[in-house]
C-alpha cells in the first residue's frame, strides 16, 4: 500500500516488533524516558547528594539499633521449689567488733548466728566516709545501668565474685570502727536481719555494753540477695547514714524479686548468656527510741512470689533488611516529591514575573498608552 513491497521492503521492520516480549512490556511499571528528553541540573545534584547522606545516616542508625537489640520484661509465677537464699553483706559501723551482735531470724523460726559466719575487721571510720559517698544523681545513673542485660553480663564477666579486702590503717588512724562482711545462707522465706549492741536484743550471758558507746551510724557497701556480684549496684549499696544519738533505730524494708538476665530464648543456670539473681526495692524508716527499746540496724526482707525475666532480643536479618529498604525508599520518594513541588513553585513564580507589564520604548507611558498615539492627537 505504501510502496514498501515494490522496493522489496517489509513494512513491519519499521515498527515495534510484536511477540511475547511485547506483551510482557505492557506490564512495565517503570516507564522510561529517553536521555534526550532529560536535563540534569546542579540543584538536582545537590538534592540527590543530600538524600543519599540522609539515607546513609538513617540506615546506619537502624543497623546499630538492630545490633544493640531490645529488652523485654516478662513477669511470671516462680516455678519449682526454692529452699535457700544467700545474703551478702558489707557494712561498717563506728563501734568495736566485740560490741556488736549480728543475727538472722526468719518466719520459720530459725535463728542464724550470723556473727559466727561473717567476717569482722577492725578499721577506721574515716577510711569509709569520704570515697564511698556518691551524689544522688550519679547513684541513680549507676543503678539504671545495672538494669540492662548487656551491661550486667559485661560487668559480671570482668569482675571477680569476692569481697574487697579491708584497707590497711594509715599512720595516725585509730581502729575505732568495725567492718562486717561476708555471705550467709538462710531460708527463702520472710525474715529479719539485724545488728544490735552486746547485751541488748537477745538474752545472753555477759556484761551489757555501756549506753554511751552506742553509735549505729553506718555505711553500707554491699547488700544483695542471691549470688554475689560486687560490681552490680543495689539500692542500698553505698548508703551513708549518721546520727549523734545513742538510742537510734534504723529500719530497712526490702521486697526481694527473683530476676533472670538472659540473651537466650531458653535461659538455664550456669551459662555465659544467663544470670539468675535477685533484685529488691527498699523503703527506710529511722527514728530515735527510748532506753526501753532496742536500738540498732534492722533489715526486714520479704520474698515476692513472682519471677522477672529480662531478655535481650535481636530481630532477624530479613526484618532489618525490610526496615532499611523502607527507610531508603521513603527518603528518596519523599525527597523526590519535595524537589518536584519546589520546581513547580519556582516555575509558577517565574511565569508570574514574566507576565507583568514592561517599561520598554513602546509602553513608556505612565497609563500604558502608546507614545506615537499621543503625538498624533
Amino acid at each position: 500500500m505504501n510502496g514498501f513491497a515494490d522496493h522489496g521492503l517489509d513494512e513491519n521492520a519499521f515498527g515495534e516488533k510484536k511477540g511475547f516480549s511485547e506483551g510482557i512490556r505492557s506490564f512495565d511499571a517503570f516507564p522510561k524516558t529517553k536521555p534526550t528528553y532529560t536535563r540534569r541540573t546542579s540543584t538536582g545534584g545537590y538534592t540527590t547528594l543530600f538524600l543519599i547522606i540522609i539515607s546513609t545516616v538513617l540506615s546506619f542508625t537502624e543497623l546499630r539499633r538492630w545490633y544493640s537489640g531490645h529488652e523485654t520484661h516478662l513477669f511470671s509465677v516462680e516455678k519449682g521449689v526454692s529452699h535457700e537464699l544467700q545474703i551478702n553483706l558489707d557494712i561498717v559501723l563506728p563501734m568495736q567488733c566485740s560490741d556488736l551482735n549480728i543475727n538472722v531470724q526468719d518466719a520459720s523460726g530459725d535463728r542464724i548466728l550470723a556473727g559466727d559466719m561473717l567476717k569482722r575487721d577492725a578499721t577506721s571510720w574515716g577510711q569509709w566516709t569520704g570515697s564511698h559517698k556518691l551524689e544522688s544523681g550519679d547513684l541513680i545513673k549507676e543503678q539504671e545501668e545495672d538494669t540492662h542485660v548487656g551491661h550486667v553480663l559485661g560487668e559480671i564477666r570482668s569482675q571477680k565474685r569476692k569481697f574487697k579486702r579491708t584497707p590497711r590503717l594509715k599512720r595516725g588512724d585509730v581502729a575505732n570502727s568495725c567492718r562486717i562482711y561476708g555471705s550467709l545462707e538462710g531460708n527463702k522465706v520472710q525474715g529479719d536481719f539485724h545488728i544490735t549492741a552486746r547485751g541488748h536484743g537477745y538474752m545472753e550471758f555477759g556484761q551489757h555494753l555501756d549506753h554511751t558507746a552506742f553509735n549505729f551510724s553506718h555505711t553500707i557497701n554491699e547488700l544483695s540477695f542471691g549470688p554475689l556480684y560486687p560490681s552490680l549496684l543495689n539500692p542500698l549499696d553505698k548508703t551513708y547514714a549518721t546520727t549523734p544519738e545513742n538510742f537510734f533505730k534504723y529500719q530497712y524494708y526490702c521486697s526481694v524479686v527473683p530476676t533472670i538476665y538472659t540473651r537466650s530464648p531458653n535461659p538455664r543456670p550456669s551459662t555465659p548468656s544467663t544470670i539468675f539473681t535477685n533484685q529488691y526495692a527498699v523503703t527506710s524508716q529511722s527514728h530515735s527510741v527510748n532506753e526501753r527499746s532496742v536500738p540498732g540496724i534492722f533489715f526486714k526482707f520479704d520474698i515476692e512470689p513472682i519471677l522477672l525475666t529480662i531478655r535481650e532480643e535481636r530481630g532477624g536479618f530479613m526484618a532489618l533488611l525490610v526496615r532499611v529498604v523502607n527507610v531508603v525508599s521513603g527518603v528518596l520518594v519523599g525527597g523526590g516529591w519535595c524537589y518536584q513541588l519546589f520546581g513547580w513553585s519556582r516555575e509558577i513564580l517565574g511565569r508570574g514575573r514574566r507576565s507583568e507589564p514592561g517599561m520598554g520604548m513602546l509602553h513608556g507611558g505612565a497609563n500604558g498608552t502608546i507614545v506615537g498615539e499621543e503625538e498624533d492627537e
